[in-house]
């Protein structure tokens, strides 16, 4: 069987697979996609083929909605009042959407990387250099300890599996404590560190610096669980962040808003992105735009089912009237965008539209002009013209940041910080003002552990992650996290700016407060009420993870 008709049959299986997560025996059976033909891994470029769906398909489920609805709306970057309101609220229950979507994205992950494993170990030919299987093998590791990150936050003690076929005989499957977990992740990533190339063996693929990016942020995390922060881990995340910064080659694009333009996919600070297809099956593509832009207008197709989704007032004044990161995350009225087009009503001919660069549009309000939504602008890529026509109705070809440089700069001040109430460290000074001076707003000479928080929302809002970040404060100062999502103002607001085009200032004010306070008991997301039902053990106390 040639390579480019196996590869095909494997992403249609892969996609079977996906489907079939969707059962309610989850975690009851294998999936069902393994390539077990011995013929196949025969050359470098059939193993590279065997791991290629790793970085797509099976993170589908999660991207689509999960992503921001649990890191940016639980993590207080979203307003709305129809689209995920559960979890802005801080009320996603068991029969939440996006938890089980997640919770089934994030096993098919590691179902799909346990595959490649067992099968690269298996059936590699020994004409395979063996470098080549080995970074195969990794990164397995890597999207595994990677989805199991994710888990571990999300849920706490969840099931560590390594063969999905022992679930079909093995009926004594229960949860693994926090502590094993980590530990779990932590040797994963150091694997990939280990074998994984230096440089892309593709344009997008993962490689040792990927790896070690990935592992900082898994020992500052790690670092906070015993409820005190653990010098070592601390140490470890720096000296790993710190080489990445100095020795990987990555570097801070200049301008912070080309970071999510669609041309500048795999740039030189993406140490890690999911790859997507816009004319590629379902599945492999970005369908974000469709839920994130405000409109139709924007798109080009029938998506664009934003409207009535935001910025959250709490998010939006953290902002300084100088940041440039807020334009590329969130759209204010009267604002210009010169890469994204709209079509409009053409004025000189009615019933007719025009395509013209996009100037956000404003209401009135009886005698007033506002909006009620900073509308979402990052991962909004706009129409087929404005990205060489790789855009379709739900399909953009956008990467989604899992890890980029400047999470690492951040990653290096936090761990240098550690339990201090501030530091005045010249490196992480310097890496921190770093992504300040990017940003254009004015450096700091000292930084507490909120200066480094609140530089992570700015930074990263919209990407999926400050629900992480609030995660990893509740391990090591649970009444600080809980405290902080209590105060987050999630109503309503008015956005009023000072010109109908080209706006350059704008008045935002309050108009119906709202507050919604956590508390230990729903912290962490409920386990899916189907998998409890499907999977009983899941009810078990967790044990250690024998490794």
């Amino acid at each position: 069987m040639n390579k480019f008709h196996h590869s095909k049959i494997f992403l249609l299986l892969l996609w079977c697979s996906v489907l079939a997560g969707c059962s309610k025996d989850f975690l009851n059976r294998p999936p069902e996609d393994a390539i077990v033909d011995a013929n196949f891994y025969q050359t470098p470029e059939q193993v590279l083929a065997g791991t290629a769906p790793l970085y797509n398909i099976v993170w589908f489920a999660y991207n689509d909605k999960s992503s921001h609805g649990i890191g940016d709306g639980r993590g207080g970057a979203l307003m709305s009042g129809s689209y995920q309101v559960e979890n802005i609220r801080m009320q996603t229950t068991d029969v939440t959407g996006e938890v089980y979507t997640s919770w089934t994205s994030f096993f098919n992950v590691i179902a799909q990387s346990n595959m490649a494993i067992n099968n690269i170990t298996k059936y590699t030919a020994p004409s395979v250099p063996d470098n080549v299987k080995q970074a195969g093998i990794a990164e397995g590791r890597f999207m595994r300890a990677v989805a199991y990150s994710y888990l571990v936050q999300n849920w706490g003690p969840v099931p560590i599996i390594v063969d999905n076929n022992v679930l079909l005989t093995d009926t004594s499957i229960t949860r693994n404590t926090v502590e094993s977990i980590w530990e779990f992740i932590i040797r994963d990533l150091q694997f990939a560190v280990d074998n994984l190339p230096a440089s892309p063996a593709l344009r997008g693929r993962v490689t040792s610096w990927s790896a070690k990016g990935m592992l900082a942020k898994a020992y500052l995390t790690r670092a906070g669980i015993s409820g005190t922060l653990n010098q070592a881990d601390l140490t470890e995340a720096k000296k790993h962040a710190l080489d990445v910064i100095v020795n990987s080659g990555a570097r801070l694009m200049t301008n912070y808003e080309d970071l999510f333009i669609m041309k500048n996919n795999n740039n030189s600070e993406s140490l890690f992105s999911l790859q997507w297809k816009y004319d590629g099956d379902w599945g492999t593509q970005n369908s974000v735009q469709a839920f994130l832009a405000y409109g139709s207008e924007i798109t080009g197709f029938g998506d664009g089912w934003g409207g009535d989704l935001g910025g959250s007032l709490d998010q939006l004044k953290l902002y300084s009237t100088l940041d440039k990161r807020r334009k590329a995350t969130f759209m204010y009225p009267g604002e210009h965008y010169s890469y994204i087009h709209q079509s409009v009503d053409d004025p000189a001919n009615p019933g007719k539209k025009i395509i013209q660069e996009l100037q956000v549009p404003w209401n009135w309000v009886g005698t007033e002009r506002y909006n009620t939504r900073a509308w979402v602008k990052k991962y909004v890529v706009g129409r087929p013209e404005d990205n060489e026509g790789k855009v379709t109705q739900q399909h953009t070809e956008i990467n989604t940041y899992m890890l980029r440089l400047a999470d690492v700069y951040l990653v290096y001040a936090e761990a240098a910080l550690g339990a201090a109430a501030s530091t005045t460290d010249a490196t992480a000074l310097k890496y921190f003002n770093e992504v300040r001076k990017r940003a254009g707003v004015p450096e700091k000479a000292i930084i507490t552990a909120d200066d480094i928080f609140n530089e992570r929302r700015l930074e990263l809002a919209m990407e999926g992650q400050i629900w992480y970040d609030i995660v990893r404060m509740h391990y090591h100062s649970p009444a600080k996290a809980l405290a902080l999502i209590g105060a987050q103002d999630r109503g309503t607001y008015r956005i009023v700016p000072n010109a109908e085009r080209n706006a350059t200032s704008w008045t935002v004010t309050s108009d119906v407060p709202a507050f919604y306070a956590v508390t230990e008991a729903n912290f962490y997301l409920p386990y899916p009420a189907v998998e409890l039902s499907a999977a009983p053990n899941l009810r078990k106390p967790p044990v250690p993870y024998e490794f």
